[in-house]
């Protein structure tokens, strides 16, 4: 692992690129003509990204912690090999070790439409077989320009075959939650929760009115969070994902998330690219596949 100081001489560009200690974590940050984006390599963890003129679009706990071991609550964090709680080993850390490893800062490029470009690698070790047994190489690519993109890639580089669940866990920022309705999941089948009943939304738009953990299935369509108070609209799109994870913890159960503020739900609500259920990823060696997702204003 680089050094800030390797790390500022290899990357830096005056204006562009900068870095900067988030407690004991290195961020990386992009400022050019479309947005300003921080990206933490700890977790490959998008932190935040705010187009010119405009508010940030992710949020970010106040209460999060920023430490090495910890998940970092807010932005955009990686869910991989394994999205929610291990399927057979509860101790072993919710979502995977994607989100808790130290990720290799490998390229950064202004593209010629004057966007900037950020890819960063994850190999296995004998540190992630101690949780997940096969050989991949990881690569987030992330792309600031008048959109965000987020692009999240496995390689197979086992011997056999294998299997995996991801998300690209998005927290996306609201005024006010009461204001919120999302549209683009109508006549789509979801789960409630960890549930095994199939229910199907029949509503053109989905309010949040209280605490909602829909993992809907089969869908690869584009969503829209419009808040009617300030007339926001914030656009996720998606590739490579047939599940999309909406989730608002509401007032009892964000009472219950320690790095969270008590009316933490009120000012976000997460929509979720992810590879999960009937969609998880199986790849033979040698194959891979990118998870993606696309995040703009209206």
């Amino acid at each position: 692992m680089k050094s800030s100081i390797e790390l500022t001489n290899q990357f830096s560009v005056k204006g562009l690129v900068s870095f900067y200690k988030k407690y004991e974590l290195d961020i990386i940050r992009i400022t050019n003509k479309y947005a300003q984006l921080d990206l933490s390599l700890y977790g490959a963890h998008v932190l935040s990204y705010i187009p010119n003129n405009a508010d940030d679009l992710l949020w970010m706990s106040t209460l999060s912690d920023f430490e090495n071991g910890k998940a970092i609550r807010g932005g955009i964090p990686l869910c991989f090999p394994w999205f929610g709680p291990h399927s057979t080993e509860a101790a072993l850390p919710q979502h995977g070790f994607a989100r808790l490893s130290i990720w290799n800062l490998e390229e950064v490029t202004q593209l010629n439409d004057d966007s900037t470009l950020i890819k960063l690698s994850l190999q296995s070790s004998a540190e992630t077989k101690k949780y997940w047994p096969h050989d991949f190489h990881g690569e987030l690519s992330v792309i600031v320009g008048n959109e965000l993109q987020v692009n999240f890639t496995i390689k197979n580089e086992d011997t056999k075959t294998f299997k995996y669940t991801s998300a690209l866990h998005s927290y996306l920022k609201v005024s006010d939650i009461n204001e919120v309705a999302i549209e683009g999941l109508k006549n789509t089948d979801y789960y409630s929760g960890f549930g095994d009943i199939v229910q199907k939304q029949n509503s053109e738009l989905l309010a949040i009115t209280k605490e909602e953990n829909r993992r809907y299935i089969n869908t690869s369509a584009t969503c829209v969070i419009q808040e009617h108070g300030n007339k926001k609209c914030i656009i996720v799109d998606k590739k490579g994902s047939r599940v999309t994870v909406v989730w608002n913890p509401w007032q009892e159960t964000c009472k219950q998330i320690k790095d969270i503020d008590n009316d933490g739900y009120k000012s976000f609500v997460c929509v979720e690219a992810a590879n999960y259920y009937d969609d998880y990823i199986e790849l033979k060696p040698g194959a891979q596949h990118t998870l993606s997702t696309t995040i703009k204003l209206k």
